[in-house]
This record gives structure tokens, sequence and C-alpha cells, in this order.
């Protein structure tokens, strides 16, 4: 509910007042374009804090420096440690802007609504306890937003999709950039973009997650600060000032706060939290620290839509594997190739719009290819997942015949109840994935497996526990590693009767004892 205008807290709008000279001119110095905001900040703007309650805003050395960031600068973006002011400082940056910059529309965008409405209730704090020669008038006064007389706005959302959308934005300021979901941060950087582009000022912070979400992408080209010639510039290639601060730059902190800290939340939350680096929040199903070692290379040749990573060799046994989908636009298929007993991934594939009869022509072609090399076909191994779309699959390769595909079609062994048909390939169950997962964890955690694709790492950064199972967080796609826990499974089945693999696969788990991070209900 909107407070009453009439209220003691708020100043009401076009309202005649007489003021000192002495008052106008602390008007003025809070006016001023350049230095305005300090003066505004230094003298007028309160805060509260946790244990002390109401006090007045006293910046340290850093927050004096993100001050010079946000106004000398159109579009800037703080990587910050928690706990460290970030919020409070722009909260009070937004104010002054607000007051000041007369006709401004100002849209504060939060991971979270709750957060808005945080951002928004020390705006409110800190309006409420300005003197009516400073502050303007208040049209509206809502939990969402505050209208002034002077024309500027200030509206607080959570960020979706449509945050911003049909709204002549003059200044963002978007907090926890880093913790709105994937795909919505995409697609709500698509649509406040072109706003921005029309004159608007931008602020975003946050403390890290994924290294490879939106605004670990704007801050990785804010921080490219070399044109095409070469010359050193002020601003990322983006147009992006960064900003960086440090948990030790607090004068509250010092090394036994840092141990206390270790002590409570752990080495990996620290190193995210407080370290600022880009260790992923989520329980994906690889460690978060090794996820941040995976960088995967370029490809070395491309056949068609093939990636290939290393080149096939003589001495070597290769497993091909697919795990097939529509080809309607909905969903990916996917193959992967890897080397045994090197455990080496060699190759992989992917599209949304291959038919299933070209999926598996495509992995004719790899068969191929091997072949080729190899000169052998002892040596080739290829299998599909076979649940549901992958009848579609089996039925393709028996039209094109099994026989014309170089290789062993691989199937696992299996009892079959009476009456029931054997279906070649793989079966996944929620049984047969949760060891594939388990075992994929620690071949990659221990280095037994060599992952090449920074398609496939993107993946394994969003592969995440659901229930008591792993799959792609919402908006995301799992297809490579579902094609790479086949490959698991295919190796478990080859080890059986191949010494060399075997001992590699073995290893892999005696050198490992972390256990898989899930909860059994």
């Amino acid at each position: 509910m909107a407070k009453s205008l009439d209220g003691v807290l708020i100043k009401r709008a076009h309202r005649k007042e007489n003021f000192t000279i002495e008052q106008i001119q602390e008007f003025a110095l809070c006016a001023h374009s350049q230095t305005g905001v300090y003066f505004f900040l230094n003298n007028f703007f309160y805060i509260q804090h946790p244990t002390k309650g109401k006090i007045k805003y006293k910046p340290f050395e850093y927050q004096r420096r993100l001050i010079d960031t946000y106004h000398n600068n159109r579009f800037s973006i703080a990587l910050m440690p928690r706990q460290t002011g970030k919020s409070t400082t722009a909260a009070g940056y937004l104010l002054w802007y607000a007051m000041f910059v007369p006709d401004s529309t100002i849209l504060i965008a939060a991971n979270k609504y709750s957060s808005a409405q945080e951002i928004m209730q020390r705006i409110r704090y800190a309006y409420e306890l300005c003197p009516d020669h400073i502050r303007c008038g208040v049209v509206s006064y809502n939990k969402g937003s505050i209208e002034f007389d002077n024309g500027s706005r200030i509206v607080a959302q959570a960020t979706t999709e449509n945050t911003g959308r049909g709204m002549s934005v003059s200044f963002l300021y978007s907090d926890e950039f880093a913790f709105v979901r994937p795909t919505i941060a995409r697609e709500f950087w698509t649509s406040i973009s072109p706003t921005l582009a029309t004159g608007g000022k931008a602020i975003i912070t946050s403390t890290p997650n994924n290294d490879e979400d939106q605004f670990a992408l704007i801050w990785k080209q804010a921080n490219k600060c070399e044109d095409e010639y070469g010359n050193t510039t002020k601003l990322g290639i983006n147009g992006f000032k960064s900003f960086r601060s440090y948990w030790h730059e607090h004068p509250d902190r010092d090394e036994k706060w840092k141990n206390d800290e270790l002590g409570r939340i752990g080495e990996e939350r620290f190193r995210r939290e407080f370290e600022c680096e880009f260790v992923i929040q989520d329980d994906t199903l690889i460690n978060p620290i090794k996820l941040m070692d995976l960088q995967g290379i370029e490809p070395i040749e491309k056949q068609g839509q093939v990636r290939w990573y290393k080149k096939p060799k003589k001495d070597a046994t290769y497993l091909i594997a697919l795990d097939p989908s529509l080809g309607t636009g909905d969903d990916y298929a996917a193959i992967q190739v890897f080397e045994v007993p090197s455990m080496v991934q060699v190759a992989e594939w992917k599209h949304n719009r291959t038919i299933i009869q070209r999926q598996i022509i495509i992995l004719k072609g790899i068969a191929d290819y091997l072949e080729e090399v190899t000169q052998r076909q002892n040596k080739i191994y290829y299998t599909v997942e076979n649940n549901t779309l992958g009848e579609a699959a089996l039925v393709s390769i028996s039209e094109l015949g099994e026989q014309n595909i170089p290789g062993t079609f691989m199937s696992e062994s299996r009892k079959m109840g009476y009456g029931k048909r054997y279906r070649k390939g793989f079966n996944t169950t929620s049984k047969s994935k949760i060891s594939a997962c388990s075992k994929l964890k620690s071949m990659i955690e221990s280095d037994k497996l060599k992952i090449n694709s920074k398609n496939l790492v993107s993946e394994l950064k969003t592969y995440v526990s659901h229930g008591v199972s792993f799959a792609a967080k919402q908006g995301e796609h799992d297809d490579l590693v579902s094609a790479t826990l086949l490959i698991i499974r295919m190796m478990q089945v080859i080890s059986s009767y191949d010494a060399d693999i075997d001992n590699s696969f073995k290893d892999s788990f005696d050198n490992y004892t972390m256990p898989l991070p899930f909860v059994v209900i």
C-alpha cells in the first residue's frame, strides 16, 4: 500500500518552501553534476547498519573507487565479494541520481523480487532521513516504485525475460546478475540492450557464479581493454568499465576473519563468495572447483558438423555413442567418440535439425573414417540409446544394414523376461544413469577421462542434481553429457574382456574417494 503523501516521512510534491542561504548552498553542492554525488553521500545519506542501527554513510576506500566507477562511466560492471556494501553504495547513488538528474527512469532489476525490494527499502530509508531542502517531493510512493516531482522515478522488479520491456529506461541497475537463470539473463539482456543503446546508463553488480553465464560474458569483455591495433583502452570491448574489489580491503576483515569464515562455509563457498572466483554454486555432478580447471580446446578438424579434437591412431580402440532425437528443433541429437585405453575424447557431433535416419548416416561416416585410419573394424565399437526415440534409430540401422557400419554394434547384456524381445543398444534407466554418473564423476575428477570439447564442458557446468539423479538446469541442454554417459557404459562393458581398458577403468576408482553429491530419500 502506498504511504500517505501527507506523512511526516515524505515531502509532498510541488510544495512551496523557504530556505536559508546555507540550505540553498548545500542543495547547490548536491546538484553539481561532477562533485554533487560525493557531497550528498558524505553528508545526507544514512544507512541501517545490522548492529549499529542508523548511521551516516562513510565509504571505505574501495567504495569511493566504486562510486567513481559508477559516476564517471556510462556502463560499469562490478565483481565484488559478499557483504562489502555494493548494494548500499548503489542505493545511495541511485537516490542521488533520481533527485538531481530530472526526468530519469531508473530500473532496479535483481535476481529475486525480494532482493529488488531490499534495495528499494534502502533507498526509501535514506530518502526519509534526507532533510526537505535536499530531497525532491514525491508524487507516488509505493513498495515497488517511487515517483518524484522532478519527473524522475525508480522502479524495482525481479529480472525476467520481459523486465524493462516497453519502458524508456535511462538508468539500469542490475544486482546479482550472475544468479539470474542463464536463459532468462540472456533474454533480458537482449531485450534491455536496445533501450540502453539510445543513451541509457547501466550498472551491473554481482558475486560470481558460472564462468559462462551472461554476467561472466560481460565481465570478460569488459576486461578486454585492447583495441584492434593493440592499443590499451580505458573501457572493455563492450564499452563497460570493470571494477574489482577484494575481501581484505574491508577494514574489519583479516586473516583471522578469513579462517573463521572458511571453517563456517568451506573452501568452495569462500572462493566463490569472497575470493570472487567463478566457482559454480549449483550442486553439479562434477566438483565445481574441478569444473574451473576444465577448459576444452578448439577442434583440430571439422568434417561437416563433426568436430575432431584428436587425430585417430592405428593402435587404439574407439567407442562411438549416439543419443538420438527426432530432429524437429526441440531437442538435440548428440554423438560422442572416445579413444581407449587412453580415455580421451576424440570427436563429437550435436544438432537439433537432423532426422534420425541422417543421424545414423553421420554415425556411419565417423565409423568409416576411423576404419580408414585404424584399418581394422574390430577396433571400433558403436551403440545408441534405445529408449523411446532409440527404437527409430534401431530401425534405421536395420534398414541401412548393420554390416555396412564398420565396427561392432555394442549392446548391454541383460536377462529378458518370457515373451520379451531383445533390443540392441543401451537402455537407460534411473539405476543405470546414476551408476554412469558416478563413474563419469570419478573419472573426470581423478583425471582419468580427458574432455576436449568446450561444448561438453559447458553442459557439465549446468548438469546438476535433480532429486536423486542429475539433469540439465532448466532451460539448458545435456545431450552431449547423455552421449558421454553411454560411452562410460560402453567402457564398463568392454573392460570386462579387455585387460588394458579394465586397468585404466579400475584405477580411476581406486584413487578416488569423494562421494557422489546426491541425497538418497
